[in-house]
């Protein structure tokens, strides 16, 4: 017997397909079999050619089968053969397996055949185990990791929300408008950062990253837990259509910082107390001597001056004692702070965007992370040419100053803006730091760069003062705007590379 569809390339086309398939004309008898269902059923493929399809059906079903079939022809269209019902096909042998069974109309010539595919159970029930398997690893993982997944629609409304990402977030499960739960259990101080982490992410000209850290309070317990969310934008015609992605509890890693943080903050007062009172020991050293000479010579010069008849070379010997030793002094302080400051001071080039932004991560890893960084980088700016760290060093300092005069405050919106421009004027790198906290008073803003002069209650004074040391130890300058009355905005320069 031979079929039309019968040619070398159809064949290996056919017997390169997985599913077992045979390809039945109108009459109900088996045109072309494929390997896998030869290896299905136990038939070979001379076996197979010929056979009514009924004959692989167990006797208790063909008769449903064969109308079925009746019925395919009189309406061929691809669909699955008996949906929701049991059905099987029996091999050679006389066993029966469980399929799931697909009809495909193939047309040749004028003639129709039938295409039928078994989908064996057995494998679907492997999948379907698999899936559940891999399903249930990865909710493990998660639950290890402490991972919840998060799904935004394009209103930024959450997706197929779960009660364990609600519990999560500390609303009430029970509560039927998640969305404004999770919204009102946000700190009050972080919603604004929050907020803006979002609207960057589905900015379409940005890179769609999600990257944020934030406070959230329990509704059911009022305590207050750390939220780390990260997640991936996706756009579509210029516009976000979904936010994706996972958020974990840092509390207990935030903790731990804020232990290490007042530590660190705690070490560096106390060595920054030690060298004060070393450099301060090591003055009154090298000046005591001549202090005390100049002392005795004043002294001498004063007894002259009541004399009834000054002596003239006696107050001439005592004023010269007192110039000479004046100078010793000064000698001895020149000589000072040439040792202190000994050493060539090395610079680089530098990328004074990447310097920020690398300040930004310093300042909240030594705990003043409670504010919302708004940068205004200017792109391709010439690199300039300083030494990183001290660089660094003004950068958090102004960045610290600005959230303790925020905390001390108590303002909830914390943000500071960091400007980066091409001051044309000197042709120098131009950077702002301005906070939106209480400002400086005039009597205040006149002494801020004077040594030891401290508004703080365990400051020593020093921040300001050796950050303008270190900004002209670079070749630039720093100081404080004096017009701004909202906040306290600070500026500073740096020479570009040559």
């Amino acid at each position: 017997m031979a079929y039309p569809l019968q040619n070398l390339s159809f064949q290996t086309l056919f017997d390169a397909v997985a599913d077992a398939m045979l390809l039945i004309d109108d009459h109900g008898l088996v045109a072309q079999g494929n390997a896998a269902s030869q290896q299905l059923l136990g038939y070979t493929s001379q076996e197979i050619i010929g056979l009514e399809v009924e004959t692989l059906i167990p006797e208790r079903y063909r008769e449903p089968h064969r109308r079925y079939r009746m019925a395919f022809i009189q309406n061929p269209e691809k669909r699955p053969m008996g949906s929701g019902n049991e059905l099987s096909v029996m091999t050679k042998d006389g066993n029966e397996l469980a399929v799931d069974i697909g009809l495909s109309p193939i047309h040749n010539e004028g003639q129709l055949y039938i295409l039928v595919t078994f989908y064996t159970v057995y494998k679907r029930q492997e999948v379907e185990q698999a899936l559940r398997i891999s399903e249930e690893r990865l909710r493990l993982a998660k639950k290890a990791a402490g991972l919840n997944v998060f799904d935004f629609d394009a209103n930024l409304k959450m997706r197929n929300e779960s009660d364990q990402l609600v519990a999560f977030w500390g609303a009430d499960p029970t509560n039927i408008n998640h969305h404004d739960a999770k919204i009102s259990i946000i700190h009050p101080k972080d919603k604004a950062t929050r907020e803006s982490a979002m609207r960057q992410a589905t900015d379409p000209t940005g890179d769609g990253e999600f990257n944020v850290e934030y406070r959230v309070v329990n509704q059911l317990d009022n305590s207050i837990h750390w939220v780390s969310a990260v997640g991936k934008a996706h756009f579509k015609e210029g516009h976000a259509t979904r936010l994706l992605g996972v958020a974990r509890d840092i509390t207990e890693q935030k903790i731990l910082e804020k232990k290490l943080q007042d530590q660190h903050v705690e070490t560096e007062m106390l060595f920054a107390k030690e060298v004060a009172t070393q450099t301060a020991s090591a003055i009154a050293h090298e000046i005591n001597q001549p202090l005390t000479a100049i002392s005795a010579y004043s002294e001498v010069a004063l007894h002259a001056l009541e004399q009834d008849k000054i002596d003239s070379s006696s107050l001439k010997r005592a004023l010269e004692g007192c110039v000479t030793q004046a100078q010793r002094a000064g000698g001895s302080l020149h000589e000072l702070l040439a040792f202190l400051q000994k050493g060539e001071l090395i610079k680089d080039l530098l990328d004074i965007n990447e310097v920020v932004k690398e300040a930004l991560v310093i300042a909240k890893n030594y705990g003043y992370y409670d504010f919302y960084p708004l940068l205004q980088l200017e792109s391709n700016i010439r690199p300039v040419l300083a030494n990183k760290t001290q660089v660094l060093k003004i950068l958090v300092n102004l960045l610290r100053n600005g959230v303790e005069a925020m905390r001390g405050a108590g303002i909830s919106s914390s943000a500071i803006s960091i400007t980066v421009r091409t001051n044309a004027n000197i042709s120098m790198a131009h950077v702002t730091v301005q906070d939106v906290g209480p400002g400086l008073s005039d009597a205040i803003a006149k002494r801020i760069f004077e040594p030891f002069f401290t508004t703080k209650p365990r400051g020593i004074g020093m921040g300001l003062a050796i950050s303008r040391t270190l900004a002209e130890a670079n070749g630039g300058q720093l100081w404080l705007d004096p017009d701004i009355k909202v906040g306290a905005t600070f500026h500073f320069t740096l020479p570009f590379a040559k």
